[in-house]
């Protein structure tokens, strides 16, 4: 799949990230070892320069693993030379970039973590990744029900207080008006039932690109989320702790955004906007399953979170909304090529909210918008519903 990259491109590309905005930038003196890292490390920086194509970095045998850390301590070694020398001022140009980067590799890491899983679940032998420590849970699921909230005019968007990537901001005023949000995330046990009364094949629910891309994707068409299987009337997934049976009671993950708002359509309600979902989150602690639990797949919600009257608000899966990626209301990239980082692709792509399960807990905020093309299925993605008033 031309998004999945190997796990050494990744270390590859994140000590690029720091020699090409940091270490060349700051330490004159500084040449390559290897000049023709930057074509094949780059990702989408056209103004850094020319880049090997992403649908072929599996091809890329050399350098190797052993020079490829190499690569980075030697990266590692000149970043904290430069820190040791710099004096006040030339540190306050340093900084947020290199805070960028620190988040960029967080990115990363997650990154790792789902496209390991994408390469584990084509081999038929399913390796596994890392045993789970525990038996998945299979008890009652918190009851769904809708919170209500009021209309209100409220600020979207970072204050300002610590980092965050440019797409969060400006901060600005936003009319949200009266909805209802679920208490927590559609399951498993839920979205097959949209399977069994024939959701994938009734074009009624769909949007008219996602009912082409259902049925001209290249395996032949969908039948349910990314890494189910069929398996003598049962259907099994495949986890990064091996292939198991589906668990009815977890958060439904792998889904497009074309599959969730078809399920939404069927159950009679909708995705959530993005200003809807960060109004509903304002001020529900950050508490989940993070990648930092190293469990690797959504628990069900009765697992955790108490009484709380929204579950799951963070971790588990990344939460589609009905929101289009586009700036806010004046918002400018920064120039040069870390103006690419965020600005770039706010066209043809939908934002997601909360974080997953591979997402490390500190990388995480209420204003945070990841952002994927409605087709995309390889991250941890899932769906909670929103309504309109009655």
């Amino acid at each position: 799949m031309p998004e999945v990259s190997p796990t050494k491109w990744h270390l590859a590309h994140t000590s690029w990230f720091f020699e090409t905005f940091v270490v060349k930038v700051w330490m004159q003196r500084y040449r390559s070892e290897v000049p023709q890292y930057a074509y094949l490390f780059n990702s989408y920086y056209n103004a850094a320069g020319d880049m090997h194509r992403r649908d072929l970095r599996g091809l890329i045998s050399r350098p190797t693993v052993a020079e490829t850390y190499r690569f980075r301590e030697s990266i590692d070694e000149c970043v904290i030379k430069l820190l040791e020398q710099a004096d006040d001022a030339l540190l306050a140009e340093i900084e947020p970039v290199l805070i960028l980067g620190i988040h960029h590799e967080q990115q990363h890491q997650e990154l790792l973590v789902t496209d390991i899983k994408h390469v584990f679940s084509q081999n038929p032998l399913y390796p596994v990744f890392q045993p789970s420590s525990a038996e998945p849970e299979t008890g009652k699921v918190a009851a769904q029900r809708f919170v209500d909230f009021e209309e209100a005019t409220i600020l979207i968007g970072h204050d300002g207080d610590g980092f965050s990537y440019d797409n969060e901001g400006p901060r600005h005023r936003a009319l949200v008006p009266s909805f209802s949000l679920s208490n927590r995330l559609i399951t498993n046990g839920e979205y097959l039932a949209f399977i069994e009364a024939g959701g994938y094949t009734r074009p009624e629910f769909w949007l008219s690109l996602g009912w082409t891309t259902v049925n001209e994707s290249a395996s032949g068409g969908w039948q349910a989320p990314l890494y189910w299987v069929l398996r003598d009337g049962a259907w099994w997934n495949f986890t990064l702790s091996g292939f198991r049976r589906m668990n009815e009671s977890e958060p439904v993950t792998h889904v497009s955004y074309f599959e969730a708002d078809a399920y939404a359509n069927w159950v009679g309600a909708r995705l959530p906007t993005e200003f809807e979902w960060e109004r509903a989150a304002s001020g529900v602690p950050i508490e989940g399953n993070f990648v930092d639990a190293q469990y690797f797949h959504p628990t069900p919600a009765a697992t955790r979170n108490g009484e709380s009257a929204l579950l799951q608000m963070y971790g588990d899966v990344w939460q589609w909304t009905r929101s289009a990626y586009l700036p806010y209301p004046g918002y400018r990239a920064v120039p040069g090529a870390l103006g690419e980082y965020n600005g770039k692709f706010m066209c043809n792509q939908m934002v997601l909210r909360g974080a997953s399960c591979a997402t490390s807990r500190s990388h995480i905020r209420p204003t945070y918008r990841n952002f994927f093309q409605p087709e995309k299925r390889w991250q941890f993605t899932g769906i909670r519903l929103a309504r309109d008033p009655a």
